[in-house]
C-alpha cells in the first residue's frame, strides 16, 4: 500500500507558500527544500501515476491548487523518450524520483536555437529548476536504459497553460500539454 503522507505534506505546505504571495526568486527558493523533501522516498508515488508507454513519456496531474497558483505533476519516461525544446512560460522546480535524466537548456539567438551550457545529468534527487528570469527553454530526455520518473513543481496549471516547442531552426509552435489520464491521486488517503 502506497503511503501518501509525503504527497499530503508536500501539498500542505506549497499552499502555505502560495498564500503568501511570494515574487519568483522567493518562491523558486522556498519550495526547493520542499521538493528535496519530496524526493527523498519513492514509496508515495503510486504506480498508476508512473507508468511508461512505449509511444512517448506520460505527464500525470498529481494535484492542481484550486486557484491554480501552482501543480505538481509526475513524468514517467520509457528508455530513450525525450521533449522536444520547449518552454513553461511560469517558474518550476523538476526533481528525478526514479532512474536518470537528462536536460539540455537552449537560447534563441539569430533565429536559431542555441544549447546552452553543458547538458545536466541527474539521478534520483537531482533538481533543477526552470523560469522565464533564470532560462525557461530547454529539452529533457531519459538518460537510462531503464524507466525514469520524475516530479515536476510549476507556477501554475502546467497541463492548461500554452506554451511553446521550438525547432532547431528557430520554428516556433504553440502548444497545451494537457494530462495524460483523467485520475488524481487522494492525497487524503492512507
Amino acid at each position: 500500500m502506497t503511503n501518501i503522507r509525503p504527497l499530503r505534506d508536500f501539498i500542505g505546505e506549497m499552499t502555505e507558500l502560495a498564500d503568501k504571495g511570494l515574487s519568483e526568486p522567493d518562491m523558486l527558493m522556498a519550495a526547493r527544500p520542499l521538493m528535496i523533501e519530496l524526493l527523498r522516498t519513492d514509496s508515495w508515488l503510486a504506480d498508476p501515476f508512473a507508468e511508461a508507454v512505449e509511444k512517448s513519456y506520460r505527464q500525470y496531474l498529481l494535484h492542481c491548487d484550486p486557484l491554480q497558483r501552482f501543480s505538481l505533476v509526475s513524468f514517467a519516461w520509457g528508455p530513450g523518450q525525450q521533449t522536444p525544446i520547449h518552454d513553461h512560460t511560469v517558474w518550476g522546480v523538476l526533481g528525478v524520483l526514479r532512474g536518470e535524466e537528462s536536460s539540455q537548456r537552449y537560447v534563441q539567438g539569430d533565429g536559431e536555437m542555441h544549447p546552452s551550457g553543458a547538458i545536466e545529468m541527474m539521478g534520483a534527487g537531482g533538481i533543477d529548476m526552470v523560469s522565464p528570469t533564470i532560462g525557461d527553454i530547454h529539452k529533457v530526455w531519459n538518460a537510462s536504459k531503464t524507466k525514469a520518473v520524475s516530479i515536476h513543481l510549476y507556477g501554475g496549471n502546467i497541463g492548461a497553460i500554452n506554451r511553446h516547442t521550438f525547432s532547431n531552426d528557430g520554428t516556433i509552435k504553440t502548444f497545451c500539454s494537457g494530462y495524460s489520464s483523467d485520475v488524481i491521486p487522494n492525497a487524503w488517503g492512507s
